[in-house]
């Protein structure tokens, strides 16, 4: 004699109870946000900001660079050609990336 099933209930309802179950939605979003140290943006002193004014009349479109630039309370490095540079505008576009020139700690030619 054959077995009967059973449980009638259709194969995606069953396949349901194995399903990961998130008990607390944006938990994992606000973990990772929680992980992030926000950091203050620091004051250049005159000498960086010479440097740093030295090394941007060197920059030229088409230019390979490594870039640290402030965004969103945190220091983030790129490295990239430059697309666009600015100066009236105060703006250096590296790929994609607008970067404001007050937001710019460190730049250097090439990759780092």
């Amino acid at each position: 004699m054959a077995s009967k099933p059973r449980n009638n209930m259709p194969r995606e309802e069953r396949a349901k109870q194995f399903m990961p179950f998130a008990a607390l939605k944006g938990l994992d979003e606000a973990l990772a946000a929680k992980e992030k140290i926000i950091v203050p943006k620091k004051e250049l002193s005159e000498e960086m900001l010479s440097e740093l004014d030295e090394k941007m009349k060197q920059i030229e479109k088409g230019s390979l660079i490594t870039v640290v630039y402030y965004d969103k309370e945190e220091y983030i490095k790129m490295t990239g050609i430059v697309s666009r540079i600015d100066p009236s505008a105060k703006v250096l576009q590296v790929v994609n990336r607008r970067i404001d020139f007050e937001d710019i700690l460190a730049i250097n030619f090439g990759k780092e």
